[in-house]
């Protein structure tokens, strides 16, 4: 049993470990900026048009089930309020999970994973630089960024598709759908959605990173890699999502 567990407890330590060694070395970003806008671009690139196509969906969907249920009660004018809570708390929020990890992280991780298996990485140890500075800061504070910056077009989009549905083919009050936006989101909504991005695009770069540096073998393992790295990803971010939106709610409720 014992012996069954020490590949898994061995990869949670080898991932906290680079985690420490990152946030440690959090400071080389200032030396690695031309890095950190290359991989900020990277990202964003790969990550721009995927978010865009999964934003539409998932507002129409709320948008529309919400407006139902609002119709039933007689409160279609909440709808402004209903989708402005729905885009901000949790459609933003998820939609970065999805395509930081999707997109994101799994091209951080083929990448590395390339260099890895190549021995770029050894041969940068036996030169002196530190994979860690030179090459996991800037990925991991790039993904970072770019999720935030994520987060809030995700937001936009779910915001302005929420009224244009709404308005265009359910018949809500275009007045009262802009006047309830901000009758339950505010400031505090749209914060605790940033910090939760931030720390998707945090925690998706680590692992993508992590997977990349530690594959071991040839080019059918870094596709390998690639995959756990959604799953792993997936599966954090999703913790992380229940565990931040239950202090959140209890934080803005006190």
């Amino acid at each position: 049993m014992i012996k069954v567990l020490d590949a898994p407890l061995k990869g949670v330590g080898e991932f906290f470990a680079m985690t420490l060694d990152t946030m440690a070395s959090f400071g080389a970003i200032f030396r690695q900026g031309r890095e950190f806008v290359d991989q900020s671009w990277f990202i964003a690139r790969v990550s721009m048009l995927a978010t865009v196509l999964v934003a539409i969906p998932f507002t129409v969907l709320v948008s529309f089930t919400l407006n139902i249920l609002l119709r039933e009660i007689g409160a279609a004018d909440l709808s402004g309020a209903a989708a402005a809570l729905g885009a901000v708390t949790q459609v933003g929020p998820m939609v970065t999970v999805l395509i930081v990890a999707g997109a994101g992280a799994t091209a951080i991780c083929a990448d590395l994973g390339a260099r890895t298996i190549r021995e770029e990485i050894d041969a940068m140890e036996v030169l002196g630089i530190d994979p860690i500075k030179r090459l996991v800061v800037p990925r991991v504070a790039a993904s970072t960024f770019v999720a935030l910056l994520l987060n809030g077009l995700v937001c936009t989009i779910g915001i302005l598709g929420g009224f244009l549905f709404s308005v265009l083919l359910q018949g809500v009050n275009p007045g009262a759908f802009v006047d309830g936006i901000t009758l339950i989101t505010g400031l505090g909504e749209l914060v605790l959605a940033e910090i939760k991005a931030g720390l998707f695009g945090m925690l998706a770069g680590l692992v993508a990173c992590y997977k990349g540096l530690y594959v071991r073998g040839g080019p059918k393992d870094v596709g390998n890699a690639v995959n756990e790295t959604v799953v792993f990803a997936f599966m954090a971010l999703f913790v992380v999502n229940t565990i931040l939106t239950a202090i959140g709610v209890q934080i803005l409720n006190a």
